[in-house]
């Protein structure tokens, strides 16, 4: 009768040494990695930063001439500032800069309405041609605005909304009239909120207008802060249509009074001018975005204490 040993199992462990090699190299390569991601972000802040810092520093420059040897101003001073205020013997900016606030305060609050009152109803309700309606929608989201320009001004003309004072009101007309076309991103964040917050309030006795109002309009908090940044920056920053529209100065908004600071016969003495209605154009969009930002952080907590 034979008798074989019992085979032992021989267990193969890696050597102290070369783990710490391999996890020396790994963090090599990581730190190499970090060290190559970081600098390229600076190099692109930096190039992102200069014009901004330039125009920044251009619109405190005394001289008002457009070319310079020195990136920096030699001289700084305010008077850019004040006399873009004060000196309305060229253009009147002020009144240029209140025309555009206007109107885009109101397109802003329309266009906001619009968009959560489509959204909704695309969002919530079932009806018939309900899909053909949003692949229309899609379909002409697809041209560009600019195609509808002439057939929009001179719809504006035949009922007189072109001159006499009324460019403001068919500048918010224009700029609000087609914003709940632009309904797609709200509802698609609609269509995240379950629809059994929606039954439990119908249940316990809420309006279709209630459960709007209650249940999903402080959950879309985030998202109405970003349809109105979106709704004021539009008009704020539109020239293209404001240029068709406007015919005179006194209509102008802040980006034709912008343009026609560097026209040949204003540049020599409006540039640094330029500059300081630029810097001044942003002012009222850095507040914009500071006072709604709180509201990036409410979400459901909102129809919760509702």
């Amino acid at each position: 009768m034979n008798t074989s040993a019992p085979s032992t199992a021989v267990e193969v462990t890696p050597r102290a040494g070369s783990k710490t090699s391999i996890m020396g190299s790994l963090s090599k390569r990581r730190m190499v990695g970090d060290i190559v991601v970081h600098t390229f972000l600076a190099i692109m802040a930096v190039i992102w930063m200069l014009p901004i810092v330039w125009v920044v520093a251009e619109s405190f420059n005394k001289d008002p001439a457009p070319y310079t040897k020195t990136f920096f101003p030699k001289e700084f001073s305010l008077d850019n500032y004040i006399k873009i205020f004060t000196d309305r013997s060229v253009m009147d900016f002020p009144r240029m800069y209140l025309n555009t606030f206007i109107i885009a305060c109101f397109t802003c609050v329309i266009s906001v309405f619009f968009v959560l009152m489509v959204a909704y109803v695309m969002s919530r309700m079932r009806f018939r041609l309900r899909r053909t309606f949003m692949s229309v929608v899609l379909i002409l989201g697809m041209f560009p605005g600019i195609m509808a320009v002439s057939a929009i001004y001179f719809i504006l003309k035949a009922v007189g909304l072109t001159g006499g004072g009324m460019t403001i009101l068919a500048l918010i007309l224009v700029y609000s009239a087609g914003s709940g076309a632009g309904f797609y991103v709200m509802k698609g964040y609609m269509d995240t909120i379950p629809n059994s917050l929606d039954e439990a309030a119908i249940l316990d006795g809420c309006t279709r207008s209630q459960v709007f109002w209650k249940i999903i309009l402080p959950i879309c908090k985030p998202m109405i802060v970003y349809q109105a940044i979106v709704s004021f920056l539009g008009p704020w920053l539109d020239f293209v249509m404001a240029k068709v529209i406007a015919r005179t100065q006194s209509d102008y908004t802040v980006a034709l009074g912008l343009w026609l600071m560097l026209e040949k016969e204003y540049i020599h003495t409006w540039f640094a001018r330029f500059a300081a209605g630029a810097v001044l154009v942003s002012v009222p969009i850095a507040i914009l975005f500071i006072v709604m930002q709180r509201f990036y952080q409410e979400s459901m907590s909102g129809s919760v204490k509702g």
